[in-house]
């Protein structure tokens, strides 16, 4: 330990010496760091925003959505006592049915057709519902007079935004017309998104809404879900005979990950900066080895081993390139974690994740490389130097 924490003070004290000369080489270096730490970091924090986005639209890891048809649609009666028969028989506890239709609501500027999507409690937990004000719904609250309704933020601010603690009321008018209470405010997906609300099946019944399109979709987690996937579309096809019957996958991990070409080809590029930040590290130390022939000469004469020359003139790389990889870092990480940047990589975020540990142990990791890379050479040409050709230099 003595030995190796001597090396390291005097490779840093032959770099205050040499400072000037290697500043342009270790730029070069922390520049190329800061660019492939931060593509990783990037696309980590991409990945994430892709992720919740895609868990909002088709489902968490991993959804099925089942559905049945054919030249004659089973009565719905029929299908809800196959849908649940399957969610016992496979003890599969989170699911929903969703159902999309339109609705006319009465706003204080006058009555504005609202995108309705009617579900069950399960489609919060299913699709990751965020909730900006108030609450999703409750298993009470299918029990309300007045059926509950989660609207947009667009819905909430056209009805005036009112207090929800006060428990709003909103008209839905027509030949029956009812009262509904809004119970939570969900963020637009888009600015300008027209108003949209989300009503559990029983209220749906009540204001006299009914699916234009509807489906079922269950939450099985990642681990199972081909195996479920098979087992459950041959239990429809058993159920339902000469039908179309089939249990897909709906999330986005059924397709691999998007990002991981993109983010592979610009790391490759980042690696190629690296690369060359090493050739003109490895030329800087090559051109100070030349300068310092007399210096390993009279070192050698006094009983310094091979070794240790060798181990001193490359550790002068690697501490210098452990300087700057620390640098490229502390940039990547500014760099990355900044609001505007992170609000343009992941807009759909709420929160955003923590600097990833692995994009800067690997732009670390890979700065450290370079610099025994580019200390081996010359740490070579230092040992092969004769201690009498070395006095003479």
């Amino acid at each position: 330990m003595t030995g190796f924490v001597s090396t390291v003070v005097e490779a840093w004290q032959e770099l205050r010496i040499n400072k000037v000369r290697i500043l342009l080489a270790l730029l070069g270096v922390a520049l190329s760091v800061a660019a492939l730490t931060s593509v990783v970091g990037v696309g980590n924090l991409a990945r994430q925003g892709f992720k919740v986005d895609s868990e909002r639209n088709g489902g968490r890891v991993a959804t099925l959505s089942l559905n049945v048809g054919g030249p004659t649609m089973p009565d719905a009666a029929s299908l809800e006592k196959a849908y649940q028969g399957i969610q016992q028989r496979y003890g599969i506890t989170t699911s929903t049915h969703v159902g999309r239709t339109q609705k006319g609501f009465q706003f204080p500027r006058g009555v504005t057709d609202v995108n309705m999507t009617i579900v069950d409690i399960g489609y919060g937990i299913i699709h990751r519902v965020p909730i900006k004000q108030g609450s999703w719904f409750a298993a009470d609250d299918n029990q309300r007079l007045a059926p509950a309704v989660v609207v947009s933020e667009s819905f909430y601010n056209q009805a005036g935004s009112p207090n929800l603690t006060t428990n709003p009321t909103i008209t839905i008018p027509g030949d029956q017309p009812a009262t509904a209470v809004i119970i939570g405010v969900v963020p637009d997906t888009y600015p300008n998104t027209p108003p949209s609300a989300f009503i559990l099946g029983d209220g749906a019944a009540m204001t006299g809404m009914t699916a234009q399109m509807s489906e079922f979709k269950m939450w099985v987690g990642e681990e199972q879900a081909d195996a479920l996937t098979a087992a459950i579309t041959a239990d429809l096809q058993g159920q339902f005979p000469g039908q179309y019957a089939q249990a897909s996958r709906m999330d986005y991990a059924a397709y691999g990950d998007p990002l991981a070409p993109v983010q592979l080809v610009v790391g490759g590029v980042a690696g190629l900066v690296l690369l060359l930040g090493a050739v003109g590290m490895l030329n800087i130390s090559m051109v100070t080895v030349r300068y310092r022939v007399r210096e390993i000469g009279i070192r050698r004469s006094f009983g310094a081993t091979s070794g240790r020359i060798f181990f001193g003139v490359m550790m002068e790389s690697v501490v210098a390139t452990a300087v700057a990889g620390i640098a490229g870092v502390m940039l990547a990480v500014a760099v990355v974690k900044h609001p505007w940047i992170e609000s343009k990589v992941a807009p759909g975020l709420t929160e955003y994740p923590a600097f990833p540990i692995d994009a800067a142990l690997l732009g670390f990791g890979a700065a450290v490389l370079v610099g025994a890379l580019a200390g081996a050479i010359p740490a070579l040409v230092a040992v092969r130097v004769k201690v009498i050709d070395a006095i003479r230099f």
